[in-house]
């Protein structure tokens, strides 16, 4: 079962390394790795998405606690946080297909990143699931190259991972 995990970190050198080695020496799996600055240039949110049991996701909650520059571990449910990935898919096209895929991009509220005369490099930002599916949408035309982020989560409503 993949599990989402937001850690909030003292943003210092060295600490997704440790975090990362963390996971290589108990042979956890990452699925997804996202890290950015939070509102406080001092502390790091890294939102991890990794596959395992519940056990497994204990087990990784209390060895990231230990780590010193950990400030806050919280497991994100699915049906109380949102989650996004930001992919750009460089699409191939001749002048007779490019109205076809710009709708597909106007449906998908992709935006037009770069536009040539053979190529269409579209911006998507949407759930994992819907990613997928507007990746299958444009495979017939020929997919150049695919590039994404990891995940990144926030809970809905008014709870907050906050320091």
């Amino acid at each position: 079962m993949k599990h989402t995990i937001s850690v909030l970190v003292e943003n210092n050198a060295g600490v997704l390394a440790r975090i990362a080695g963390l996971f290589a020496r108990r042979g956890f799996n990452i699925d997804s790795l996202a890290v950015g600055v939070t509102d406080d240039e001092r502390v790091s949110r890294i939102t991890i998405v990794a596959d395992g049991s519940d056990y497994t996701l204990e087990q990784i909650e209390k060895q990231l606690n230990k780590l010193i520059d950990v400030i806050k571990v919280k497991t994100l449910k699915n049906d109380t946080s949102i989650s996004r990935e930001l992919v750009l898919i460089k699409v191939g096209c001749s002048s007779r297909q490019r109205a076809e895929i710009m709708s597909i991009a106007e449906i998908a509220h992709a935006k037009i990143s770069d536009i040539s005369n053979t190529t269409i490099t579209l911006e998507l930002s949407d759930s994992k699931d819907n990613l997928a599916n507007y990746e299958e949408l444009l495979r017939p035309y020929g997919i150049k190259e695919i590039v994404r982020t990891g995940t990144i989560a926030i809970q809905k409503g008014e709870a907050a991972v906050r320091v």
